[in-house]
């Protein structure tokens, strides 16, 4: 079969190219360990299956004029999950603890980047670090440990867990925005996540609405009124993807927009 005979079936509109943001890796080799740029397959799979789109892999290089320039060649925007943190100074907040995992590189590529999607209109879907990315971007502030907020229940991943356990959407339920773009998705109220995360938004930007709240309190969903699709979730939705329903429904609703934004691009 040809390679893009495996994306959106060709009366579901253009062919939508969707970028992935990369997170800056050393990836050991037989000659020892080797600077990279690196997408976990998961969320490759998730831009193909899910929304049918074609993936386009952004390296974690650059900044303001590299982001303007791939905006104008992008119809969507995936910023994926990562195990790194946002560095604090992004978002005036204390030094991190020692030992703590950071990403400058990615920083400096997809905090101007999503500030430019947002600025075009382009449709985004954030995904764990990814909405940290997105209220940071927007000028919202993190906690960079929510386990030690007090009130605050304990998200971080189980590491000694099978992959299918620390993934699986079992962890805690979160309240979904009466009204909302989840609520309509998840067809009721409520609906079961998994929790594999650190830091967590504490002060949301202005410009970004809740969709999703944690028993605990913690934001767990927002998304930008008014945009085309701007959405970003703190559990992972991609993980076994076409077993859970809201979450088809989440990426083919990202799909969507991305495509009448591949459209519209047809258009100019």
């Amino acid at each position: 079969m040809p390679y893009l005979d495996t994306f959106a079936p060709s009366d579901a509109g253009p062919l939508a190219v969707i970028g992935i943001q990369c997170c800056r890796r050393e990836i050991v080799t037989p000659h020892g360990r080797s600077p990279s740029h690196a997408v976990v397959k998961k969320y490759v799979d998730a831009v193909i299956d899910g929304a049918g789109g074609l993936p386009m892999l952004i390296p974690a290089e650059g900044g303001d004029a590299a982001a303007k320039a791939l905006i104008a060649r992008l119809d969507g925007l995936l910023v994926p999950g990562s195990p790194s943190n946002v560095e604090p100074h992004h978002y005036a907040g204390d030094p991190s603890l020692p030992d703590t995992m950071h990403d400058p590189a990615r920083d400096a590529m997809i905090l101007p980047l999503l500030r430019a999607a947002v600025a075009a209109d382009l449709p985004v879907l954030a995904i764990c670090r990814g909405i940290q990315e997105l209220n940071v971007a927007l000028g919202g502030t993190l906690h960079q440990n929510v386990h030690e907020v007090p009130g605050r229940i304990d998200h971080r991943e189980t590491s000694e867990d099978s992959e299918d356990i620390r993934y699986a959407h079992s962890a805690h339920d979160v309240a979904l925005t009466g009204g909302g773009l989840f609520e309509d998705f998840a067809g009721g109220k409520r609906l079961m996540v998994n929790s594999l995360h650190t830091q967590g938004i504490d002060r949301l930007a202005t410009a970004l609405s809740v969709e999703a709240v944690a028993p605990d309190g913690q934001i767990e969903a927002v998304c930008l009124p008014g945009s085309r699709f701007i959405v970003g979730v703190q559990w992972h939705p991609e993980f076994r993807l076409a077993e859970n329903p809201f979450s088809v429904r989440l990426f083919r609703a990202f799909g969507a927009a991305c495509r009448a934004r591949a459209a519209a691009r047809q258009l100019v």
